[in-house]
């Protein structure tokens, strides 16, 4: 079974996007075990009073023992792809890892770590929507695998 571990740059805190993303978890769960991760700890908070580059580096610090499996960067600049490039990606992996930058986005050295960097939209989201948006995508992807009538 595909493991699924979507990480963002946020404090963790219960509210009605939760009970949406455990919705969406759960309908993935027959075809993947998919987790969000929320990683926000005390560098983060400093780094982002003092500038970007120092955020960045915080953000890059959080997540590299995380950087495991196929690892996909979501950036505003990263590549576009539709929902059946995004099912062949999330399903020829046995481990994919997600990464939501932070509030300053990523340091160009951890995109080129990671094996893809995409975009959901050009436009700017709140991590609790980008975190919706993906698990949805993640959902749609997983249907459109198994053949499963959601993607109609």
């Amino acid at each position: 079974m595909v493991k699924i571990n979507i990480y963002a740059i946020v404090k963790p805190q219960k509210d009605e996007f939760d009970k949406l993303s455990n919705e969406f978890i759960k309908m993935c769960s027959k075809y993947a075990k998919v987790e969000v991760h929320s990683i926000f700890n005390k560098n983060i908070a400093k780094a982002q009073t003092i500038g970007e580059k120092e955020a960045q580096k915080s953000y890059s610090d959080a997540y590299e023992p995380f950087m495991k499996g196929y690892c996909i960067a979501l950036d505003v600049l990263g590549q576009k792809v539709d929902s059946f490039e995004f099912s062949e990606m999330i399903t020829n992996n046995s481990e994919i890892n997600f990464f939501i930058g932070g509030a300053y986005g990523f340091q160009r050295e951890f995109l080129k770590k990671c094996n893809k960097s995409i975009s959901l939209s050009s436009l700017t989201m709140a991590h609790k929507v980008v975190t919706l948006v993906l698990l949805e995508q993640v959902f749609r992807g997983l249907a459109i695998k198994n053949n499963h009538p959601y993607h109609k």
